[in-house]
């Protein structure tokens, strides 16, 4: 007859399993915190950047747009160097009656530099796909709006400077329906500068049929 301490010492299959079971079933609850808690990290850091690694640098935006001011006002200072007398020479031009004044240009050209700048810093910084197309166009456009001003005030070659800005025009459009691509704030941040490339070039066609 078997003794009664041996029938105690016996383990239940079940309880085998259940035994078994526990380190996974702890495992997965230990992961399921783990995956709750870089949720609610990513939730307090939403305009954050994600490294390679899955790490949020809230900082990393931050020197692409200083970069991007930098570039583009290095191209009105590059104007500037080639035009030391555009005041003197946009003065003694035949001019339309609706012609603004000479000292209006650098103002407003120092505000639409920095649009130029963050417009491109929005799309780079929430893209929707590959940015090399749209940020391509952008810097053709600058390129041509960096080549108007000497061919325009230097060379005194206002048909080319014309030709110029037509070109440069058409790059802008580009670069703004590619921008609401990946950024609507980032196309319309575009309008005041097409607006004023658009009046800059009514009034360069102006110059050169008084002047020719």
């Amino acid at each position: 007859m078997p003794k009664h301490g041996g029938r105690a010492s016996q383990t239940h299959p079940l309880t085998k399993a259940k035994v078994k079971e526990a380190p996974q079933l702890h495992r997965l609850g230990f992961k399921g915190h783990q995956d709750s808690a870089l949720k609610e990290i990513e939730c307090a850091v939403p305009n954050a950047e994600l490294s390679q690694t899955g790490r949020r640098h809230p900082g990393s935006r931050w020197p692409v747009l200083l970069d991007l001011l930098a570039v583009c006002y290095a191209v009105t200072t590059l104007g500037g160097l080639a035009s030391a007398d555009a005041g003197d020479t946009y003065s003694a031009l035949d001019r339309p009656p609706w012609a603004p004044p000479g000292w209006l240009f650098g103002p407003v050209w120092t505000v639409l530099y920095g649009t130029i700048a963050v417009a491109a810093w929005l799309v780079l910084r929430n893209p929707q796909g590959p940015t090399s197309t749209a940020m391509t166009w952008w810097s053709v456009q600058l390129l041509l709006n960096l080549a108007w001003t000497p061919l325009f005030f230097a060379a005194d070659e206002y048909g080319l400077a014309f030709l110029d800005i037509c070109l440069l025009l058409a790059a802008l459009l580009t670069t703004m329906v590619l921008f609401a691509r990946h950024s609507r704030a980032a196309a319309l941040l575009l309008i005041p500068y097409a607006l004023w490339v658009t009046f800059a070039a009514a009034l360069n066609l102006a110059i050169w049929l008084s002047n020719t």
